[in-house]
């Protein structure tokens, strides 16, 4: 036969009787003492208050004045004309009456002799080379326009393709003046003539 425990009877009543003598304390407490209420105070803060200021617009005002009128000087022989003459107040129906300035020079004035022969060098034209020209290393063919009288000697001589500021083209006229021509010939008669003489420089 089992023996029984008297606590195992007892146990749900007690469980009860302990949970609420925990309520009935747990009011008394609450009853008892005070409670304690946490108070916070703030302390006043100066507000800063921020004024707006409306900047008016700079407004540039521009004092130069304008510049004057530029002044034409007007050529005249009358030494009273008046200083503040402009052009509006002249007559230039008057400037017809002028002298037109002579024309520009339009190049050198070669005239044309027809030849039945050209010239022919009686030897050949060795021109030399400048010094300046070589240690640059510049090359260039030189056209020389020379006149051969009746005798063929070259009275002028003009440049019409040349290679300036080397010396090439000094060069060039001057052995072209030093050589002796074979003169043209027009129906078997010798006649002075203009040609155009090639000269090359070119380095060995």
């Amino acid at each position: 036969m089992e023996k029984i425990n008297p606590l195992q009877n007892t146990y749900p009543v007690n469980v009860r009787l302990g949970g609420l003598l925990g309520i009935i304390l747990v009011i008394v407490m609450f009853v008892t003492f005070p409670r304690f209420l946490a108070s916070v105070e703030f302390e006043d803060v100066d507000q800063i208050i921020i004024e707006n200021i409306d900047i008016p617009q700079t407004q540039q005002i521009d004092n130069t004045p304008p510049p004057a009128r530029p002044s034409i000087p007007v050529p005249s022989d009358d030494e009273d004309i008046a200083d503040d003459l402009t052009l509006d107040e002249l007559d230039f129906d008057d400037f017809s009456n002028l002298d037109a300035p002579p024309p520009p020079p339009s190049g050198p004035k070669v005239i044309f002799i027809p030849y039945d022969d050209p010239p022919q060098a009686l030897s050949p034209i060795r021109p030399s080379y400048p010094e300046i020209a070589q240690e640059a290393g510049i090359e260039g063919v030189v056209v020389v326009q020379a006149f051969i009288d009746k005798k063929g000697r070259v009275k002028e001589t003009l440049i019409l393709k040349g290679v300036p500021n080397t010396g090439l083209d000094e060069a060039a006229m001057e052995a072209i003046r030093k050589t002796r021509f074979r003169p043209a010939k027009q129906r078997e008669r010798a006649v002075g003539v203009w040609i155009s003489i090639p000269v090359n420089f070119k380095l060995k």
